[in-house]
């Protein structure tokens, strides 16, 4: 009886690193979603959002560099994520379907794309949202949103 229990448990599968990552980007944007409803100040809000879409956004692009050995370069951008490259060096295991759900790229939540440049100038790469005014720098809500300020 305890050998068949060890058999048992050890036929047992745990998750994939992929079910992983999709149930935290899940996660990330039911957090995004909720977040500007129940608090009070908009702005806050939108920038807690561009920082879980900034989470989400990095958490795509660790399963293209696992898939493919590299990150996308700034030229191929965050449209590598929803669509094979067609510049710079093609990944011969780039994920049918893409990296995010839906298939598109998001925007801020001030209606901006995100910038992306890899290799970045604080790391691997940078993502950033330049805020309300859609412009680089500025204090509260125009402040950015930089991936290397993330916790």
């Amino acid at each position: 009886m305890i050998i068949r229990m060890k058999k048992q448990i050890a036929g047992e599968s745990g998750f994939t690193l992929i079910e992983l990552m999709v149930v935290v980007i899940i996660l990330g944007i039911l957090a995004g979603l909720v977040v500007p409803r129940i608090m009070e100040r908009p702005g806050e809000a939108k920038q807690t959002k561009a920082k879980i879409q900034i989470e989400s956004l990095e958490t795509a692009i660790m399963l293209y560099k696992l898939d493919s050995g590299r990150y996308p370069d700034t030229e191929q951008g965050l449209e590598a994520l929803v669509q094979i490259p067609e510049t710079g060096i093609i990944p011969t295991k780039w994920r049918q379907g893409g990296y995010l759900e839906k298939g598109k790229l998001p925007q801020d939540p001030w209606g901006n794309s995100f910038v992306y440049l890899s290799p970045g100038t604080h790391g691997d790469y940078d993502i950033i949202s330049y805020g309300a005014d859609g412009v680089p720098g500025g204090e509260g809500e125009d402040r950015d949103i930089n991936s290397w300020e993330l916790e």
